[in-house]
């Protein structure tokens, strides 16, 4: 009996020593619970940004980057509560944007992050890719020379594109586009956009027109579009100039000229009867039907306009003093509108010091 005394001594010890780590146990799974319940509000309360701030997350950045990139510009705070480097907020936004599954679904591009946005805001700003956009824009009638100066000296679009397009391959539009985007690809755009329209365009175009290919179509739409500046012209301009072609009639068009001598450059003075009589290939007044290419890069209402024009029997237009144009079918007719032109200017002349 007296050997065996101990055995009920040790018993009792291991006895106490799991129930002490039982207890741990316990205390261990409720500051669990708590950890988690603190994280969880602490990714949905107002952040420590005193005030809206740009962040720029590049293609590629993982999540431990952009969380790095967030506190280093103060949407998240950089102080670890408890100092153990494991609850901090960047860890804090990468577990809920995991637990959220959302880890592959923040998107690249530059931010605006509002003052004070939750950790749960921000996720869902990027998920959302509600990106700062930039815009170009690039007016019908343009030149590729003078499209490429409008990118070129754009201060966000990167990168250097320094050979215009061919003339007329680019859509005049307002393009929108995010920070980081090249010049080369800006440019690329606009022509992709020129393809898609005038392509869509082409299919379904009128019947018996007289040009047989888009090429052609293109630089009758580019004639069109620096005759005049209306929308509600185009049409009426370009049924003149098919009338003309189906005729046999020289285009007679200004700005054809003033493109075979500057590249359609501004001339910088009225067109003289000099130029107009001087050798050009795009000298309208001189060579039977279109020019040998575009003049300018015509918008869509040109470019529809010339697919599908009206039936008229418009042959002559001129300016009427007012900002549009007067349209004849006769040449007497014509006279009659260039005379009433005419004493309008004069009339302008008058009042002119």
């Amino acid at each position: 009996m007296t050997a065996d005394a101990p055995k009920p001594r040790r018993r009792s010890i291991l006895l106490r020593i799991f129930i002490v780590l039982v207890v741990l146990m316990v205390l261990a799974i409720g500051a669990t619970g708590g950890a988690v319940y603190w994280a969880q509000q602490r990714f949905e309360q107002p952040g420590p940004l005193p005030q809206d701030t740009l962040v720029m997350l590049d293609q590629g950045d993982g999540l431990n980057t952009i969380a790095n990139k967030l506190r280093d510009s103060g949407v998240l705070s950089k102080d670890d509560p408890f100092k153990l480097g494991l609850l901090d907020d960047a860890s804090i936004f990468k577990l809920g944007v995991r637990y959220a599954e959302m880890q592959g679904k923040l998107k690249a591009g530059e931010y605006n992050i509002p003052a004070h946005a939750s950790m749960k805001q921000v996720m869902e700003l990027l998920v959302a890719g509600k990106v700062i956009q930039y815009k170009v824009t690039a007016a019908e009638g343009l030149t590729s020379a003078m499209i490429l100066r409008i990118v070129q000296a754009d201060p966000i679009l990167t990168g250097e594109a320094r050979a215009a397009p061919a003339e007329g391959t680019l859509l005049p539009e307002t393009y929108l586009f995010n920070r980081g985007t090249t010049r080369t690809d800006l440019l690329r755009r606009m022509a992709k956009d020129h393809t898609d329209t005038a392509d869509k365009l082409w299919a379904g175009r009128a019947k018996d027109l007289p040009y047989t290919t888009l090429a052609e179509a293109v630089i009758l739409a580019s004639i069109v579009e620096k005759e005049t500046g209306l929308a509600k012209e185009r049409p009426l301009v370009a049924s003149v100039f098919v009338n003309r072609l189906r005729k046999g009639m020289k285009l007679q068009s200004d700005p054809t000229i003033i493109y075979g001598l500057t590249g359609g450059e501004p001339l910088g003075h009225g067109l003289r009867k000099s130029e107009m009589e001087k050798p050009n290939p795009y000298n309208t007044y001189q060579i039977e039907g279109l020019p040998p290419g575009p003049i300018c890069n015509p918008g869509k209402d040109s470019l529809a306009a010339v697919m599908n024009p009206p039936d008229t029997d418009y042959l002559f237009f001129v300016a009427d003093g007012t900002g549009g144009h007067a349209f004849a079918a006769t040449l007497e007719e014509h006279n009659r509108n260039v005379a009433k032109l005419r004493e309008i200017e004069r009339e302008r002349a008058k009042d002119q010091p």
